[in-house]
């Protein structure tokens, strides 16, 4: 598998100008080459082919006079830029014709020179790893890089990012093989919330970290102060440059905080079960900053990669499974509860249950059914599995096994 390593560098005064100088003519680049792809097709609806395009934004506009800066930048930053071009161009026509998953893309739009966030991407031929541990970057020359822990093989490319608070990263990309975890026997199912930020089944608590509201009062300060500055002034950019770190802080903070409570639930489960949350949805509520500061959307990428890496399973039920109207204990479905219910009392055994905690353990069980059900076990949970599905050969009819069901072991049906 590929994974992408990053780590601080810290270029020196000269190194910064001209890694400037070459994210400014990969930007160039690629909205020169994104207009003339445009005006092709608006011509006689035409595709200039990758590498005649190359040739006149590259090699042909270093010889006249208008871009003839473009010889003073790595050739190889350029011709990622124009790589760039062509995967945005294939996710969009790949997200029209149904070939990629998620949100539909739109098409390429120009980049501007006023983006907070730079980026150039140099290929095997365009970087070099030093002996001393520095990274040699094409036309810009030895970078000291923080490195905080080994690369795992030899990077096939190395992206350089400067962010809105002028820090400069290195992401490599590197293949790497997956470290297999000895396996357990526990599993967990999760509840998400606003209030405490996880409830596990196993009735653990996650707090909710809260990272943007402990840090509302520094931000505001922060912003005001840039408010109050002169538009254009070198004050105002200092004070813009001081907003960026209070934010940088923030995220930062809240990145770390997801992948190291990912990587101990997935250490400690075999699987994890979670609930898929419409948070493009309730991003548009009254609840929206909260929700944007949990950040359930980068906690769940988290988990589904690690447990990719450590051989682990995360299970993803459907988001109108009724969890918090079904009892764990009879599976009888007891109608819907405002959100200031937070214990409530079966109808059908007479169990009291926290709200967050029976919801954990539904999802717990929706998703230990429906990986069961993956390799041909039932559906309804509780209910023993009779035989797994085997594979049949094409054009023969195996005769059918007697399979014990939900209803004749005395199980109501969960949905």
């Amino acid at each position: 598998m590929y994974l992408r390593y990053s780590y601080r560098i810290e270029p020196t005064p000269g190194q910064r100008i001209a890694l400037v100088r070459t994210f400014g003519c990969a930007r160039v680049v690629y909205n020169d080459a994104l207009a003339a792809r445009k005006a092709a097709w608006q011509a006689d609806g035409s595709r200039i082919a990758t590498g005649a395009l190359a040739r006149r934004v590259i090699t042909e506009a270093k010889r006249t006079p208008e871009r003839a800066w473009l010889a003073e930048v790595s050739v190889d930053a350029l011709q990622s830029s124009l790589r760039d071009l062509d995967a945005a161009y294939k996710n969009f026509f790949d997200s029209v014709a149904g070939k990629r998953r998620g949100r539909r893309m739109g098409l390429p739009v120009f980049k501007r020179k006023s983006d907070s966030r730079q980026s150039i991407r140099f290929s095997r031929n365009g970087f070099r790893l030093r002996g001393d541990g520095r990274l040699n970057l094409a036309r810009i020359g030895d970078v000291r890089v923080r490195w905080s822990r080994p690369l795992p093989s030899a990077p096939s490319s190395v992206t350089v990012v400067k962010d809105a608070c002028g820090r400069f990263f290195a992401s490599f990309v590197v293949e790497t093989e997956p470290e297999i975890l000895p396996a357990v026997d526990a599993e967990v199912g999760i509840d998400l919330g606003l209030t405490h930020y996880a409830v596990l089944s196993d009735g653990r608590v996650i707090d909710n970290p809260r990272f943007l509201r402990r840090a509302e009062r520094r931000l505001r300060k922060a912003q005001q102060a840039l408010s109050r500055k002169a538009k254009g002034s070198k004050n105002r950019a200092k004070a813009r440059i001081r907003v960026a770190r209070a934010h940088a802080k923030v995220a930062d903070a809240r990145r770390d905080w997801c992948h190291q409570t990912a990587s101990r639930l997935v250490r400690e489960n075999q699987a994890v079960y979670l609930e898929d949350l419409a948070v493009s949805g309730l991003a548009r509520t009254r609840l929206a900053k909260s929700v944007h500061d949990a950040a359930w959307g980068m906690f769940r990428r988290a988990l589904q990669d690690k447990a990719v890496r450590a051989g682990r399973h995360v299970g993803v039920v459907s988001r109108w499974l009724p969890s918090s109207q079904t009892c764990h204990v009879c599976w009888v479905v007891d109608g819907r509860k405002p959100l200031h219910i937070r214990t409530w009392q079966c109808e059908g055994c007479g169990t009291v249950h926290d709200r967050d905690l029976n919801a954990s353990r539904v999802i717990l069980a929706a998703g230990q059914a429906e990986r069961l059900n993956a390799p041909g076990g039932p559906v309804r949970p509780g209910v023993e599995i009779p035989r797994q599905a085997r594979p049949v050969e094409r054009g023969t009819h195996p005769k059918p096994q007697p399979v014990t069901t939900g209803r004749q072991a005395g199980i109501p049906l969960l949905w």
